[in-house]
């Protein structure tokens, strides 16, 4: 049996085609906004690379009313199998720069919210960023703290307790959420990719992720050595993290399509190793290419980066080809391409993107990675069977909040510097170790979140 889904700010189509994998959705339809995007869904609709005919709904999210796109698909409210989507939350970023927002439900984390009500899917799959945890309703500039305690709206988390809070209140529906903070590269892709997934049901059932199934290997520690010592263990991990090597093997590409970086920024990364940044660089030249940056301290770990095959591939961005986010080919003194940044996504080489280079790239950068659609899918599948399973019961267990669960998503960053000396990705320090990522200090956590008080009304 599949089961039915609509797509909300569907982008890149990387949740979609994660879920699709499994064998167990069908998508109905497909909302988006920019025309670009909406060009590669039907294009790649067309071809037959998602089964179906799924209605495709080019417009603003606001403008468009739930209760339509039901009549439009012979849905009444209830009929729905998954809600699915990852509303972009820039509002709240530039909000914070602003110091101030207006009215929270107005921004689309809440147009969101508001097709889950006029819907009322069985369950519904919301993917972002995972600062959205941390995330504030209201900023205060640091230079204005300690004068007086936080105010509610600018505790962090304030965000997500306010949805929460709005989620529990619906009139006609009620919902249960488990909320999971994951990382791409711990499921298999190769890719270090920080996510959190609220996944909802109407049934009051608990839903579960599944332990990481891939680790970040120590030093000297082989595929083969890893899987027979995690046998001895059945939640440990079973492979070590997948690398760029691993996604690129194999893809040849006579002309890449690449947003390269110009003559000048290439000067200063051709003396670059791979698994290398900036402070490969001579003093001078470090202080001519990085110009105030070179006086900052922290946060420059992606100035003038080549990446290394050895590794998983650092989060993707919308563009490879900034200075200091730099996504340089290990072997070749250029950004990394448009099938490459899609090799690393996991999108399948069949699949073809629409629009200008930076569209693509964008498209690309900003999709969820389809190896944790897959695994999302598997999770909703299984929920679904099981509540198809009692006849669509509620389960009567009362649950005091929703659950936030932490499965090991922060990667502490690996070494770069030390006792004044540049790292190289592979080159052993003087204590024998080289620049391997450190080991998770938390591996799970499981809280309630709390849902945020009265005063929060806006």
């Amino acid at each position: 049996m599949k089961y039915k889904t609509i797509s909300l700010f569907s982008g890149g189509m990387g949740l979609d085609i994660g879920m699709h994998q499994t064998g167990r959705f069908e998508l109905l339809a497909a909302i988006e906004k920019v025309p670009a995007f909406c060009e590669t869904i039907r294009h790649n609709i067309a071809a037959g690379r998602l089964g179906g005919q799924p209605l495709v709904i080019e417009g603003d999210i606001t403008d468009i009313d739930p209760q339509e796109v039901m009549r439009s698909l012979g849905l009444k409210p209830g009929e729905l199998d998954v809600l699915v989507g990852g509303p972009p939350c820039q509002s709240f970023s530039t909000a914070g720069r602003r110091g101030t927002i207006q009215d929270p439900r107005g921004t689309l984390l809440w147009q969101f919210l508001r097709f889950v009500d006029a819907m009322r899917p069985k369950v519904f799959v919301m993917e972002n960023v995972r600062g959205l945890i941390s995330a504030a309703l209201k900023h205060r500039p640091i230079s204005e703290r300690g004068s007086s305690p936080l105010l509610p709206e600018e505790m962090p988390g304030s965000v997500v307790q306010l949805f929460s809070r709005d989620l529990q209140a619906l009139a006609n529906v009620s919902y249960h959420m488990d909320v999971f903070e994951v990382n791409a590269v711990n499921y298999g892709a190769p890719q270090i990719r920080e996510r959190v997934l609220f996944i909802g049901n109407r049934f009051n059932a608990q839903v579960d992720f599944p332990q990481p199934t891939h680790q970040n290997p120590v030093k000297a520690t082989t595929r083969e050595v890893l899987v027979q010592a995690s046998l001895l263990d059945d939640e440990a991990p079973k492979f070590p993290w997948k690398t760029l090597g691993d996604a690129l093997a194999g893809l040849e590409e006579t002309a890449p399509e690449v947003l390269d970086f110009s003559e000048r920024k290439k000067t200063f990364l051709a003396f670059v190793p791979p698994g290398a940044n900036w402070r490969s660089l001579p003093e001078d030249m470090q202080r001519e290419s990085m110009g105030k940056a070179w006086f900052a301290k922290g946060g420059r770990s992606g100035w003038w980066r080549r990446l290394t095959s050895e590794l998983p591939s650092p989060t993707l961005i919308t563009l490879p080809n900034h200075s200091s986010t730099a996504l340089c080919h290990p072997t070749e003194t250029r950004a990394l391409s448009v099938r490459e940044y899609a090799r690393i996504q996991e999108f399948p080489d069949d699949w073809r993107f629409r629009g200008t280079l930076a569209e693509q790239y964008t498209q690309i950068g900003n999709a969820v990675p389809t190896r944790l659609g897959s695994v999302a899918g598997g999770v909703v599948a299984a929920t679904l069977d099981q509540l198809k399973a009692r006849q669509w019961r509620p389960y009567e267990t009362a649950r005091e909040g929703f659950r936030l669960v932490y499965l090991q998503s922060h990667v502490r960053t690996r070494k770069w510097f030390k006792d004044g000396k540049t790292i190289i990705w592979g080159e052993e320090d003087d204590e024998g170790e080289n620049s391997r990522y450190a080991d998770s200090r938390t591996k799970n956590k499981v809280s309630t979140l709390r849902h945020a008080p009265a005063s929060q009304e806006h």
